[in-house]
């Protein structure tokens, strides 16, 4: 079975709908449209306020604006002027700053000179310290040195007087006072160290020819060992003088040109065919006599 369902007529729909709309919807229509155009006059009159006071602060804008303009430019002109000085201060500063920089490489080389002085003055003062001890050393060996050479030459002296009074003088066989003779070899060693004559000694054997003694040439003749007696030949400036028969410790004395002291010659010791002894000059003239020649003939005297 089925249900059909009623559905209204569409006219009497519409007419429900026509007749059941509220009389308030109108009134309320009016006073919206009442209130809307209220709301747009206080819309124009708000806006016209808030476009005066936008004016108003767009022209305070642009004062400020011009104030910040004008404080930007005097900010760039002290921007500028702080820049030229910054410049200035720089190059200022560099050139310091290089003064600085030699001040300080030449502080540092003072320094070292200093240290190089105080190591310098350490090793000098090392040195001095060291040849100062070397010195004191030196010196006390020198003190003893000098004592012990003053002891030597006090016992040389000494020596030499005991030997002055050992030696004796004579009477040479020219008749001329001699000076001190030795008749030993110690003696003739300290003839020697007493340097107030040339001492030359001499060992000769006989020959036929003159053998050289010093500055002269002496040539033995004859030794005769019973009597302690020899005979020679004196050479000099081209003379020849014969000492014939003369004894032992017998000063036998000649000239030689330019020499006002006679030359002496002593015989220590007669042996057969050889004489030992010594010749003496005077001091003056070691370099004055001549060498001697070749023997001349023999003369007696």
């Amino acid at each position: 079975m089925s249900i059909t369902p009623n559905i209204p007529d569409s006219s009497e729909s519409h007419n429900y709908q026509t007749s059941s709309t509220p009389r308030w919807v109108p009134i309320a229509f009016a006073v919206l449209f009442v209130a809307l155009g209220g709301g747009i006059f206080w819309l124009r009159s708000q806006g016209q306020t808030s476009q005066a006071e936008l004016q108003s602060e767009l022209t305070a804008a642009k004062t400020r604006s011009d104030q910040l303009a004008n404080s930007l430019e005097e900010t760039n002109q002290r921007l500028a002027q702080l820049s030229g000085q910054l410049q200035v201060t720089s190059q200022k500063l560099g050139l310091t700053q290089d003064e600085l920089a030699r001040a300080r490489t030449l502080a540092q080389q003072i320094q070292k000179d200093q240290q190089d002085t105080q190591s310098r003055a350490a090793q000098l003062g090392a040195q001095i310290g060291q040849v100062r001890q070397e010195s004191e050393t030196k010196l006390g060996q020198v003190s003893t040195d000098i004592t012990g050479a003053r002891n030597d030459i006090a016992a040389t002296r000494r020596d030499l007087e005991e030997t002055k009074a050992r030696l004796v003088s004579t009477v040479g066989d020219l008749g001329v006072q001699s000076g001190l003779i030795a008749r030993t070899r110690e003696d003739l060693e300290a003839l020697k160290r007493l340097g107030e004559r040339n001492i030359y000694d001499f060992n000769l054997v006989k020959t036929r020819t003159p053998q050289r003694v010093g500055p002269i040439q002496v040539r033995l003749t004859n030794a005769d060992t019973k009597r302690n007696r020899y005979t020679m030949t004196l050479v000099a400036d081209d003379r020849s003088v014969e000492k014939k028969d003369r004894t032992v410790s017998e000063p036998v004395q000649f000239y030689v040109r330019a020499s006002r002291m006679p030359y002496e010659i002593v015989v220590m010791e007669v042996a057969k065919d050889r004489i030992s002894g010594y010749l003496s000059t005077p001091k003056e003239m070691a370099s004055a006599a001549a060498p001697a020649n070749a023997a001349a003939p023999v003369r007696t005297q």
